[in-house]
């Protein structure tokens, strides 16, 4: 692999961050009265403004020349024929396959359409969606389904729980729909409270159907029960999707409760599978290809469009400007839309368990700064929490400020007051406050003369903070779909520039072994293996205090 630092385009684009590390953004916007025009791009009612980053025309053909000497192009076309190009585990990455529509022709996959299993996968999750929504699903003493829990961690559990969240009044007819991640008893035992056995679904979400948390919860979901309805209603209460289907039978789920999980679809890219399937029972199925109907929109026109006019390429490359030059240190996901609080956690794991990695393809050292630490909270109560180190820390923040045009709340004048937030946050951090914009507005809110002086330092923003500003028109199934897939491409982007493997996550695997291995010597009262004096210590301690309860 040539060297990313030493190729034409980075050392230009090095040459030419020197040249504007002193421009101001308020003084572009000032130069050019069409930069806005000139940095925003849409796709039907999906609309990016990213001309709020401290950059000009050359900084954006800089950019896209390294684009194109990193081959992005390639190996985005690699992406969408298959290939291996999930390099430490030989398998291809064909998430978007997945929203294919039908009749959109094959996808060879060594040799054979994969297209098939898909589509009969989307007719499965299609009707067993509205069996369960219908009450035509029965458990075990013949009631119909009014909960289902579904059972997952990681990319198995955010997409499904992020998107029933978020477009949750579509699902006002449906069962209700809860979610549990965490191996914390206290989780599934919150879940559990207020439900019958009867009445209640579990969807057990597992590649290999042995992820410790995952089976934990659900062998405590299976004995609560086995407890009230008896071992035979395990196949009348319990859906698999897995890629382990031995695994799933010995828990006593049958073939036809079972849906496939493909090694060629990562967990984090895994909502558009039988992953989403609480989505098309919660919301129902039409939203759910409403959703895989967006997400293709997005594939096409990441594939198709140039690079310049191009939503995930430009979106990516202003990161790795903000990352790898600026020396941004983090990227705040700040939605203005309450629906829309799980979208900064499933984009943490997607940025930050595909990208947050300092090895490249070929086990190398990256030469440069890769995903940054992902955050972020919805509209005005993010604003309360952590803006002030937007605005005023010493460490640069990059920003993605999302928000719908049109709010599904006509609650009074509300909407109006969150936008207003949303644009004055994203003005704010570009443009600052100098000295006498300081002293004015402390004259005009009376602030007394003796008190300017101890305030003015403080109330000096220096603004320069790159922010880019994503509308769309309303956030329903398909344009949430267009979004998601959106970041999705502008992260494979930044991989390919960056030269890493952006679907695996060994560094997750390490410590689910050890877990494993503490785990079997908890109860033994010996020392773990190769474990450290803390952890040793720590272990002791927990021993100690077990005793005392026994």
């Amino acid at each position: 692999m040539a060297s990313l630092k030493s190729s034409p385009a980075w050392k230009a684009l090095k040459a030419h961050h020197k040249e504007i590390s002193g421009a101001r953004m308020r003084d572009l916007f000032a130069d050019e009265p069409k930069r806005f025009e000139r940095l925003s791009l849409g796709l039907g009612g999906l609309f990016l403004d990213y001309s709020k980053n401290l950059i000009t025309a050359d900084t954006l053909s800089l950019l896209l020349d390294l684009a194109r000497e990193t081959e992005v192009e390639g190996w985005r076309d690699r992406m969408f024929a298959g290939e291996p190009i999930n390099t430490t585990e030989g398998r291809a990455a064909l998430h978007v396959a997945l929203r294919r529509p039908q009749g959109s022709g094959s996808v060879a996959l060594d040799g054979r359409d994969i297209m098939p299993a898909v589509l009969a996968s989307r007719d499965k999750i299609r009707k067993t969606a509205e069996d369960i929504r219908s009450g035509t699903w029965t458990g075990a003493t013949g009631d119909a389904i009014q909960a289902v829990i579904h059972i997952g961690t990681g990319g198995s559990h955010l997409g499904p729980e992020m998107v029933c969240e978020s477009l949750r009044p579509l699902g006002a007819s449906g069962p209700k729909v809860r979610f549990v991640s965490n191996v914390d008893g206290v989780q599934i035992a919150a879940a559990l409270e207020d439900l019958k056995p009867e009445t209640t679904l579990f969807i057990v979400a597992s590649k290999t159907f042995t992820t410790e948390e995952t089976i934990t919860n659900a062998r405590t979901a299976k004995n609560w029960l086995i407890d009230a309805l008896g071992d035979e209603a395990v196949a009348k209460h319990f859906i698999a999707v897995s890629g382990n289907a031995g695994v799933v039978a010995d828990f006593g789920i049958t073939a036809d409760n079972t849906f496939d999980l493909w090694d060629w679809v990562g967990g984090r890219y895994s909502v558009w599978s039988a992953i989403g399937l609480p989505i098309a029972i919660a919301l129902g199925p039409d939203a759910f290809d409403d959703l895989l109907a967006g997400a293709h929109d997005m594939d096409n026109h990441f594939k198709d469009a140039p690079l310049e006019s191009n939503l995930p390429v430009i979106l990516g490359l202003i990161g790795v400007w903000n990352i790898d030059f600026l020396g941004a240190q983090a990227l705040a996901i700040l939605p203005y839309d309450e629906g829309l609080r799980g979208l900064p956690n499933y984009i943490r794991q997607l940025e930050m368990e595909s990208n947050g990695k300092a090895l490249n393809r070929e086990g190398a050292p990256v030469e440069a700064g890769t995903a940054t630490v992902v955050f972020g909270d919805p509209g005005t109560r993010g604003q309360h929490a952590f803006y002030q180190a937007l605005h005023q820390g010493r460490q640069l923040i990059a920003c993605d400020f999302i928000a719908p045009m049109e709010s599904r709340d006509k609650t009074g004048s509300h909407h109006d007051r969150l936008l207003a937030n949303f644009f004055a946050q994203s003005e704010a951090l570009m443009k600052g406050r100098n000295k006498d914009e300081a002293e004015a507005v402390m004259e005009a809110q009376g602030v007394p003369a003796k008190d300017r002086p101890g305030q003015l330092a403080h109330r000096v923003f220096e603004g320069n903070r790159p922010t880019n500003s994503i509308m769309v028109e309303k956030f329903d199934a398909f344009t949430l779909g267009q979004l998601i897939a959106l970041y999705e491409h502008k992260v494979f982007v930044q991989s390919v520039i960056w030269g890493i493997n952006p679907f695996d996550q060994w560094g997750v695997e390490w410590g689910k072994e050890l877990a494993t291995q503490v785990l079997a010597e908890l109860d033994n009262g010996g020392d773990v293996k190769g474990a450290s004096a803390s952890t040793q210590g720590l272990i002791k301690r927990y021993r100690a205090h077990k005793a005392k309860k026994t």
